[in-house]
């Protein structure tokens, strides 16, 4: 029993990184679950903005469909209906809607 005693008392606690290796495990899964894919979907949304050009119908991030009559640098000039027209955030454009011939399930 004291044999026991003394091989606990002097068997040395693991270093301080060991301990912290769990919370660097959650770290790289959240990363790789959550913040990477958010990150990608930005870059892609950031580019099919960059891409909206007179003509297009698109969605703002508000639900409204329209067409785009007029596009600079931040802003898009969108036709509600024919005489609304609406100076619109070009990063608040939710999507670019495809035109409507080219539906997947025909």
């Amino acid at each position: 029993m004291i044999d026991f005693l003394a091989a606990a008392a002097s068997a040395e606690a693991p270093p301080a990184w060991i301990q912290f290796l769990p919370l660097v495990g959650m770290g790289l899964i959240f990363w790789f679950l959550i913040i990477r894919p958010q990150m990608r979907r930005q870059k892609e949304h950031a580019a099919k903005i960059s891409r909206i050009k007179k003509g297009d119908q698109v969605i703002t991030a508000g639900g409204l469909l329209g067409k785009v009559v007029k596009v600079d640098d931040n802003y898009a000039e969108i036709e509600l209906a024919q005489g609304v027209r609406v100076k619109a955030v070009k990063s608040t454009i939710g999507d670019i809607v495809p035109p409507a011939g080219s539906a997947a399930n025909d």
